[in-house]
């Protein structure tokens, strides 16, 4: 007759309640400072959960290959569901992800932002 949920948050359908329970918290860090923690799904990117929550963290091609969407972990651990093609194993060692095809594994923290790649990967442009 009720919700299983003895709290349930009236601004979430039922999708999103499941959703929350099943996922993890994921803090966001840009270099000036800012932190959003969004929820990211079992099997779900952060690409996708931050593009759910409206925030903007860089991408391109959303299947691990440009490293547009580099991203450093800071705290917790990631899953690849996609093989990182786009990220030299050097930089997997020094704890760099692609947030594109990054499911957490547990909560975690991730450095995020433009400037992400170029300090990674280097640029010609500097």
């Amino acid at each position: 007759m009720g919700s299983s949920d003895p709290n349930p948050d009236p601004d979430l359908d039922s999708v999103s309640r499941s959703r929350t329970r099943d996922a993890h918290a994921v803090s966001l860090v840009w270099d000036d400072g800012r932190e959003e923690t969004i929820a990211v799904g079992r099997g779900e990117t952060i690409v996708d959960a931050a593009e759910a929550a409206g925030l903007s963290v860089p991408y391109g091609c959303l299947y691990g290959a440009c490293g547009t969407c580099t991203a450093q972990l800071l705290e917790g651990e990631v899953t690849h569901v996609e093989v990182p093609r786009g990220l030299k194993e050097r930089a997997r060692e020094r704890g760099f992800v692609l947030a594109c095809v990054a499911t957490p594994e547990s909560d975690c923290r991730l450095r995020v932002g433009h400037g992400i790649q170029a300090e990674v990967m280097g640029t010609p442009w500097k």
